[in-house]
């Protein structure tokens, strides 16, 4: 299994294409997602690659982190564990719990 990599600062403009082809001169690239918004549709100027091994990850980092793409400064670095999200119980939109 790869090592997974927060890519942060990406123009609003790069595709999920654009990452892997730029990522893939270091290594393998198993994964390339960019994080979208459920409303808008358009990218939130962060993504997710997974490269096949450590020190393909590590090499990508060295390479490409600060660097200007699509005229902003990239900021990459080992992805950190999801935290768990808290229960919060059944709620409406309003913030309400519905009677019972």
């Amino acid at each position: 299994m790869g090592k997974k990599i927060y890519v942060g600062n990406l123009a609003f403009t790069t595709s999920e294409e654009n990452l892997e082809s730029m990522f893939s001169v270091h290594g393998k690239v198993e994964s390339a997602k960019l994080v979208i918004d459920r409303e808008s549709g358009r990218s939130k100027g962060f993504a997710f690659v997974e490269m096949s091994s450590d020190a393909e990850a590590q090499t990508v980092i060295e390479k490409l982190n600060g660097t200007e793409q699509f005229g902003r400064n990239l900021k990459i670095s080992i992805a950190k564990p999801m935290a768990p999200k808290e229960n919060r119980g059944s709620t409406s939109l309003t913030g309400f719990r519905p009677n019972r």
